[in-house]
């Protein structure tokens, strides 16, 4: 498969194509990056250095790659962090064009708002540019629980208020989703010690539980979503991809966690990425 990822890049650590290109290589897909920006380190240290490319050069990068004849050949766009609403045009003109010239290509967008806890923490008309333009045009969709609430404006608090969530954004635009770090805010104390992901497409519906590490990494969304691209193009079953991401997104925290670092291992876990130890059980939810 060949992707055109479209995404942030850091020299020091693992977020945005920094943590999606390495693992869909080693996964044997062809990536092609294109940098949104090029910082030294991810800006959740509070401070870095490097540029934001301007859209227009964004823009250039893709055409470049035009002009090489093989942006038809492209099987799918991944996106994530959009750093203002014009490098999204620049992202959806690009989605449109792979789309005119290869029909069967999809676009899987990462829309990231923000997270629980943390409230939304991108720019001012981003959460809403997401919502009313990018999704529309996804295929492929992976909002954490926070950016579900968001995108469909309620909260959804159980197996059923969360079906029903993600069933409203799918009627919009994109046909799989898959929700990140469920979390349940009810009297069940197992609750507190577990996460959930929910993937749901015209096939059903299915959910998976881990046990909640005591880490929050950056970058973690970026690999969450290259991979469940990535296994659902291949394996055409949403069970199978949430089970095989679930299981190296695990294994990576699991190596993050043992190396007491805030950078995500993806290179130290790289084998569970090839080959995810699949251990947690999918339930079938319809």
């Amino acid at each position: 498969m060949r992707i055109l990822s479209i995404q942030s890049s850091v020299a020091y650590g693992h977020v945005g194509n920094s943590a999606a290109v390495f693992p869909l290589q080693r996964l044997g897909h062809e990536v092609w990056p294109v940098l949104t920006v090029h910082f030294s380190n991810h800006t959740g240290y509070g401070a870095w250095r490097g540029p934001l490319l301007a859209p227009a050069d964004v823009r250039e990068v893709i055409a470049g790659i035009e002009d090489r004849g093989v942006l038809g050949s492209a099987d799918a766009v991944l996106s994530g962090y959009q750093g203002d609403p014009a490098m999204g045009e620049v992202i959806l003109d690009a989605v449109a064009r792979v789309k005119e010239l290869n029909p069967d290509s999809v676009y899987c967008c990462d829309p990231v708002i923000g997270d629980v806890g943390r409230g939304v923490f991108v720019r001012p008309g981003i959460p809403e540019f997401l919502r009313d333009e990018v999704v529309p045009h996804a295929d492929v969709l992976t909002p954490n629980h926070f950016e579900l609430e968001f995108l469909t404006g309620g909260e959804a608090r159980s197996d059923d208020e969360l079906l029903d969530a993600i069933d409203a954004l799918r009627s919009r635009g994109p046909r799989d989703v898959l929700v990140t770090s469920v979390r349940y805010h009810d009297q069940d104390p197992a609750h507190d010690e577990t996460i959930e992901l929910m993937a749901v497409s015209d096939a059903g519906a299915w959910a998976i539980t881990t046990p909640l590490l005591p880490i929050t990494p950056n970058g973690g969304g970026d690999l969450t979503a290259a991979l469940y691209l990535a296994h659902l193009r291949e394996t055409r079953s949403p069970g199978v991809a949430l089970s095989r991401t679930t299981a190296s997104v695990f294994a990576v925290l699991e190596a993050t966690l043992k190396a007491g670092t805030r950078e995500l291992q993806i290179v130290a876990a790289q084998h569970d990425i090839a080959h995810p130890p699949e251990r947690f059980e999918v339930r079938r939810l319809r």
